[in-house]
């Protein structure tokens, strides 16, 4: 199209010297005025016209293109969204908006759909409509934008504090989806430890707010569930609109999620903001091991060498020799060896001790059965024994021939094996975590590359799972759960030829490490466990298992919505599976018999931190850009128009789009208003009138 012409001027001389004359020539005809001469109209006509001719003008004809505005509709398809009707509000309206603004001529419509932005490694941005929006205008120009639309809860995690913030030079308007004064209640939690010692006391602060107490409501009791890990909850009572305390105890190391759950109040929104989510990492403070040794022999060292090398344990060791009623006149100088403190060990300080292993133990009459008792005890109530057998076991001096025997997995024949023979993983112990990774195991039906031993007490299984095995299929490794805790046998006292290197030696430190951190209860090595972890929107799931092709697992999202996955076996007791999550927060993992959590994205996403729609937010960034704010519970959609820029673009009904007729220039035109042939025509004109006139 052709755009209107305008006027422009290069003048033959500065403008400063075309000003004096101007002024001149009008003081000229001033004078002839006053004086009544004649033809002064003509006079003054022809200076006009060369004054005026000295400037030059000329006449522009530009040839120009229209360009279309942009309108922009940002939908909010956060997950607080999907709290009652709104996802269906909203999807109304942006239909009708889009519809509508596609009827106007000249407008291009750009429709942004926005979800909730929550990354990987916790962070946890919320809905960030205001991003959205510079994005998607970041190639137009200002003069080209008619307006932007948000279709919103009004829970933007991105608005500015200052409206001048928002580089927005047309109407923004809002509709709200949810309803005004709407009522909810939800769990904060103020104050939370990322790690705590295991065994000790933890606390945390919470709060639980509820608008219906705030708007005049009795604040009320709220009853709050905490579990760890998914296990059993404990329940706790609070005042509403107060930060109150709740304690609880690690009772592993490793990572722990610990789950809060209040119940929910009148008037509920929504109970995802209901339950939030904390991780602990749990650190043991020393691991207290008592070594009771009695035979010596070539191993001995090997056990204390081990324990002694990791800096985690406290070791206390005694070899016992000397029984304590045996007292004789030797002077105290030359006395090599004390009395055992069998009182202050097995009932004083017994359960300062994580851990008692018994080293070739055999009965002398310095164990009282008293004592013996106590450890049995000590272990049903949670504590973990292991013991290394030697000759003594398969003898009328056997340990298993005490109340330990209660305890004890493995009872011995009275047969000892003295042959060389190598260790070899059981069909279970090529699955329990314990052995299942030991480096030189024998693949099923092969043999292992590790090196012999030459001695074996024989025993039958009374309980427990044998590991490992010797001749003819004899259990070597035996582990077991007793009550609360824990026992491991192992029947033989040659693995310190391993760590000798006999052979090519064998994984002895490895393997006594993790049966000593199994009887720790370590998650890790727990032969029947389900796991999950998130790493992205991907939750990689692992079972542990003594039996394979268990049961699927089923998934229940942040939402509720529940999904099954089978998991594929690895032929290790690992059975392994992926899950793509298509939301953020906790997910729950069920596969009939074990539990499990996994946190995608933020634990406690801010999208749920207070999901009631509102229009405070946003309230001064509309009005700053002219913009209204509309609800759209129990309304349509209002009128939507084009107005002129500078025009209010709002009415009672109405919301406008700014119609700025933009465009570009294609090509210029330019004509003289004065062609040197008619200047010369008119001057000459008017001079021969004007003379006329005076020679009359």
């Amino acid at each position: 199209m052709t755009g209107f012409n305008d006027i422009a001027f290069s003048p033959f001389f500065p403008w400063w010297i075309i000003a004096p004359l101007a002024a001149g020539s009008a003081l000229l005809v001033l004078f002839a005025l006053w004086r009544r001469a004649r033809g002064v109209t003509w006079r003054a006509l022809v200076l006009a016209v060369a004054i005026a001719a000295l400037t030059n003008p000329a006449l522009i004809a530009e040839d120009r293109e229209g360009l279309p505005d942009v309108a922009v509709v940002v939908v909010d398809e956060s997950q607080s969204q999907g709290i009652g009707n709104r996802r269906a509000q909203t999807e109304k309206a942006a239909a009708e908006v889009t519809e509508r603004l596609e009827s106007f001529g000249n407008l291009e419509v750009r429709v942004v759909r926005v979800g909730s932005a929550a990354a990987a490694a916790g962070r946890d941005a919320g809905t960030l409509l205001f991003r959205a929006l510079s994005q998607t205008l970041s190639d137009v120009p200002p003069n080209q934008v008619a307006g932007v639309i948000f279709i919103t809860d009004g829970q933007v995690h991105d608005t500015p504090e200052q409206p001048d913030q928002v580089s927005l030079g047309a109407p923004l308007h809002i509709l709200l989806t949810g309803s005004r004064d709407e009522g909810d209640r939800r769990l904060i939690v103020k104050q939370a430890p990322s790690y705590g010692i295991v065994g000790g006391d933890l606390v945390l602060t919470v709060r639980v707010e509820d608008t219906a107490a705030q708007d005049g409501g009795a604040a009320g009791i709220a009853r709050i569930r905490l579990s760890q890990d998914g296990g059993p909850a404990r329940t706790h009572r609070v005042v509403v609109g107060r930060d109150a305390t709740i304690s609880f105890t690690l009772d592993h190391g490793g990572t722990t999620i610990v789950e809060l759950e209040v119940e929910a109040g009148p008037g509920e929104l929504t109970l995802q903001n209901n339950r939030a989510a904390i991780s602990v990492s749990g650190v043991r403070d020393r691991l207290r091991v008592l070594l009771v040794s009695g035979q010596p022999h070539a191993g001995e060292r090997t056990w204390r060498n081990l324990l002694k090398a990791d800096p985690s344990v406290d070791l206390v060791h005694f070899t016992i020799l000397r029984p304590p009623e045996k007292q004789d006149g030797t002077s105290v100088r030359e006395l090599s060896l004390i009395a055992f403190p069998t009182r202050e060990l097995f009932e004083v300080k017994l359960d300062d001790f994580d851990l008692i292993i018994f080293d070739r133990y055999r009965r002398r009459g310095v164990l009282l059965p008293i004592y013996v008792d106590n450890i049995a005890r000590f272990v049903e109530a949670g504590g973990a024994l292991l013991e290394a057998a030697g000759p003594a076991f398969a003898s009328p001096l056997s340990l298993y021939r005490t109340p330990l025997g209660r305890i004890l997995p493995a009872a011995p024949t009275g047969k000892i094996y003295e042959q060389g023979f190598r260790p070899a993983l059981t069909e279970k112990g090529r699955r329990h975590p314990v052995t299942a990774e030991l480096e030189g195991r024998n693949p099923p039906g092969g043999e292992p590359t590790w090196g012999r031993w030459f001695r074996m007490i024989e025993a039958e299984l009374t309980g427990g799972t044998a590991l490992l095995d010797g001749p003819n299929g004899a259990p070597l490794l035996v582990l077991a759960r007793v009550g609360e805790g824990r026992v491991a046998q192992l029947l033989s006292d040659h693995a310190w030829l391993w760590a000798r290197g006999f052979e090519g030696g064998g994984p002895q430190a490895e393997m006594l490490r993790r049966v000593a951190h199994w009887l720790m209860k370590e998650p890790d090595l727990e032969e029947e466990n389900l796991r999950a972890t998130a790493v992205g929107n991907r939750i990689a799931i692992e079972r542990r298992s003594l039996e394979p092709d268990g049961p699927p697992v089923t998934i229940t999202s942040p939402s509720g919505l529940r999904e099954e996955v089978v998991l594929e076996e690895q032929g290790d007791g690992r059975a392994i599976a992926t899950y793509v999550a298509g939301e953020t927060g906790l997910f729950r993992l069920d596969d009939g018999t074990h539990t499990a959590v996994a946190a995608v994205g933020a634990i406690n996403p801010r999208e749920f931190a207070d999901v009631r729609a509102t229009a405070d937010l946003l309230r001064p960034i509309a009005a700053a850009k002219g913009g209204k704010i509309i609800w759209l519970a129990g309304r349509s959609v209002p009128d939507l128009r084009r107005v002129r820029p500078g025009r209010p673009a709002f009415g009672r009904e109405w919301i406008g789009l700014v119609a700025n007729d933009a465009y570009f220039v294609t090509g210029v035109r330019q004509a003289s208003l004065f062609p040197p042939l008619a200047l010369l025509l008119l001057v000459l004109g008017g001079l021969m009138v004007a003379w006329r006139r005076e020679g009359r």
